[in-house]
């Protein structure tokens, strides 16, 4: 049996969840999010703060969803009573980033600037101290980190001088340069 799907998910005070035919809903302080689930593989069962997830079988694909769906299941309390954020920076002379309407306007080095739409939930936030530090929020998981890995696409770190966009916690292996012939 999986580990993680034999784990009950407990369900905080402040948080409502509907469990429907094939979607549930998770209502919290926060906001709301929809789980989709598949019935035929896992079913939910909700009791006085907990809410565990048994599968129907043990084939493999039900085997494989058990986990998957609790995964699921947790993040979204997690998002609704929490949220989730991701912090990046940006280096390099002439860097920088600002929010520009419904979006974010990045100067990157290109000839051009670069405007970045925000996918619907997410927020972000730049540093008042540091202009070039942000960080990227909502109550989605997925589309926090789908949204900031994005965003890093934009202009990867690269390993000679470090520039571009990095996650705050990421270190970068810099190589060493051309040596001068001798």
């Amino acid at each position: 049996m999986s580990r993680i799907g034999k784990k009950p998910v407990s369900v905080p005070s402040n948080v409502e969840i509907s469990i429907e035919a094939d979607v549930l809903k998770v209502k919290g302080p926060k906001g709301e999010l929809t789980v989709s689930f598949e019935p035929a593989y896992v079913s939910f069962a909700q009791e006085e703060g907990l809410i565990s997830v048994t599968r129907a079988d043990d084939t493999k694909p039900a085997r494989a969803r058990h986990g998957l769906y609790r995964s699921l299941l947790a993040n979204a309390i997690e998002g609704v009573v929490n949220g989730f954020s991701k912090s990046l920076e940006i280096k390099g002379v002439g860097y920088r980033g600002a929010l520009k309407g419904a979006g974010v306007e990045f100067q990157l080095g290109f000839s051009h600037p670069i405007q970045f739409d925000l996918p619907e939930g997410v927020t972000v936030e730049f540093d008042k101290k540091n202009i070039n530090l942000f960080t990227v929020s909502g109550i989605n998981k997925q589309l926090v980190g789908q949204a900031a890995a994005n965003i890093r696409a934009l202009r990867k770190p690269e390993p000679y001088k470090g520039k571009g966009i990095r996650y705050t916690d990421e270190h970068v292996v810099r190589k060493a340069g051309k040596s001068a012939s001798k």
